[in-house]
């Protein structure tokens, strides 16, 4: 299919059932991919053989930090994406040109890591192509065009959705397809901590490749146990929303680091490499010398990561059972042991920079008593999620938008797949 034969499908509706899948508007989503097509003209030229790709953001639902640890998490695929427009060429080399940001340019067979490329996105297309290049995949050259609307810095993961997004890009053009979600999310995640330069669990990957609300028990990492779990979150008349609460994101990746080396420090002592695998009564019973060698933080973090664990499982019981307000409830133990115990609500390097905190604070008197919010994805700077009465939603927006911003306050949907490529 050429690049025109594409636009005009889109335009006369050959994808509307793929879209209202994916998207809550239709007409904004046939939009969007219009002038993706367009930009992509103005790059590349037309041309054969044009493919379309995307790849969602992600919101965590339950277990803040502890994938990390082996732990469990819940987390959805959302209606916010990175979306591509891809055809093969001739000459053996892969450029991506993304919206807003300079064309990366990647030669095939090049796919060693790069020093100087760490913490940019030309890491994160190397570090796929290199894991698809090593299981035996006869990579060659394309030219793709994306655009995302996942929020940046919004604990949403852009960076996941991406680099599932080239996976999914890679697996349609040269795998058929073979590589499933679950392996998907690996191979991103690899991209992200082997040459990009993050620590990170497998959470962000794993929510975006899979799509949907998903259980995962991340335990054994090689084969991590996934569940699917069917939720309305409007059928319980709430309205499930991320807020921005601004803040710099610069500087903030030792705080993340922070929390890993600090668990690991507690694991260790406790004679295991995650605290997952750790007895919990010894670890109470060895507080006294746990907090003299590695302070009261450390021991703090792994007792959010003990409490958290067990929260994640009956987060999911209450799920299974349709019991929404419990699993609320239990949405709020979460967000106050991030605050109390994990302490990811702020930078102890900016202590005057405190959105997050104000954001909750302001969400909880809004509430008063109804709904739900907590801090959202890594923290420290970004995002707050919450469930709003439906009924006060136009309010919740108005007061919160009164303090960060007109469109500070993003309504979520939940899609029901992650990685995809829309095709007739």
């Amino acid at each position: 299919m050429t690049l025109s034969e594409l636009k005009l499908n889109i335009q006369n509706g050959k994808y509307d059932d793929q879209f209202q899948m994916l998207y809550p508007d239709v007409a904004i989503a046939k939009e969007r991919f219009s002038e993706a097509c367009d930009a992509y003209n103005e790059i590349y030229g037309d041309c054969q053989n044009v493919r379309i790709f995307t790849a969602p953001g992600r919101t965590e639902v339950g277990g803040n930090h502890t994938d990390h640890q082996h732990g469990s998490v819940i987390a959805g695929g959302v209606d916010m994406d990175v979306i591509a427009i891809v055809g093969e060429n001739d000459d053996n080399v892969i450029r991506i040109k993304s919206k807003g940001y300079d064309m990366d340019v990647i030669h095939v067979g090049d796919f060693e890591a790069k020093e100087k490329e760490v913490g940019r996105a030309c890491s994160l297309i190397r570090g796929v192509c290199a894991k698809f290049d090593s299981m035996g995949y006869n990579l060659k050259g394309f030219n793709a065009y994306t655009t995302s609307n996942v929020l940046k810095g919004s604990g949403l993961s852009s960076s996941a959705a991406f680099e599932v997004l080239v996976a999914n890009i890679l697996n349609g053009l040269f795998a058929e397809n073979k590589v499933d979600a679950i392996e998907i999310a690996k191979i991103s995640q690899f991209a992200e901590r082997d040459y990009f330069g993050k620590p990170c669990g497998l959470l962000d990957q794993m929510a975006s490749s899979l799509g949907g609300f998903t259980f995962a028990d991340f335990n054994n990492p090689s084969e991590p146990i996934t569940e699917k779990i069917d939720l309305d979150i409007k059928k319980f008349g709430y309205t499930l929303c991320v807020v921005d609460t601004g803040g710099n994101h610069a500087n903030l990746t030792q705080d993340y680091a922070d929390i890993t080396i600090e668990c690991k420090q507690i694991s260790n002592a406790l004679g295991v490499e995650f605290l997952r695998d750790a007895d919990v009564d010894k670890f109470y019973a060895s507080l006294a010398s746990l907090r003299k060698e590695f302070g009261e933080r450390a021991v703090l973090r792994a007792f959010h990561f003990f409490n958290e664990q067990d929260r994640v499982l009956k987060q999911r019981e209450a799920l299974l059972k349709g019991e929404f307000e419990e699993f609320l409830k239990l949405v709020n133990e979460s967000g106050q042991s991030s605050y109390d115990y994990l302490q990811n609500l702020y930078s102890t390097t900016n202590v005057k920079e405190q959105g997050l905190s104000l954001g909750i604070a302001l969400t909880k008197k809004f509430l008063n008593g109804e709904g739900a919010c907590r801090v959202h994805g890594g923290g420290f700077a970004g995002t707050i999620q919450c469930y709003i009465p439906t009924e006060r939603l136009a309010d919740y927006k108005q007061m919160i938008e009164a303090v960060y911003g007109e469109n500070s306050c993003s309504v979520l949907s939940i899609r029901p797949v992650g990685g995809y490529e829309i095709k007739l």
